[in-house]
């Protein structure tokens, strides 16, 4: 079920805010809440924010798949892609969990499901994260800062 989160506004109209509908694929942790936080300009929650488990997407909102780029992580996409259902292609930000490149199996995956994605984004490995209490402390250090401005840019291009 698609539903319509909306905002009035002076003149009748009617804003939908939601821009980015955020699905975690494996889990919620500090990587997610970061990427939710990267997407959403003012921290509101307004332009982006974490689904609950089983929630909706709301309508005019673009469905986010969030993946670490593991093995596990490219298998967990593929699973949920099998049951999208009529949505619109879902967009995937890879969120790096080590210092490496992906192995083989997963940018594989990754590659042979990009007919099912509207586009594919990636976050780089950010060790802050490891030290931080919550996202707006991770979002004061220049490095998330660089991602969130290169993800935003390329979400937005497509």
């Amino acid at each position: 079920m698609i539903t319509q989160s909306g905002t009035s506004i002076p003149g009748g109209g009617v804003a939908v805010g939601l821009q980015y509908a955020l699905i975690p694929v494996h889990g919620y942790g500090i990587a997610v809440a970061t990427v939710a936080r990267m997407l959403d300009a003012d921290g509101s929650g307004a332009q982006a924010r974490v689904l609950a488990a089983g929630e909706s997407v709301p309508y005019g909102a673009w469905p986010v798949l969030l993946a670490e780029t593991t093995m596990y992580g490219a298998t967990q996409v593929e699973e949920m892609l099998r049951h999208w259902g009529p949505l619109p292609k879902p967009w995937l930000v890879l969120i790096a969990d080590a210092p490496a490149r992906p192995v083989a199996d997963a940018r594989y995956l990754v590659r042979a499901l990009g007919g099912r994605l509207a586009g594919v984004a990636s976050v780089p490995y950010l060790p802050v994260l490891r030290a931080v209490k919550g996202p707006e402390e991770a979002l004061e250090h220049k490095d998330v800062q660089a991602a969130a401005q290169k993800l935003r840019r390329t979400m937005e291009r497509k």
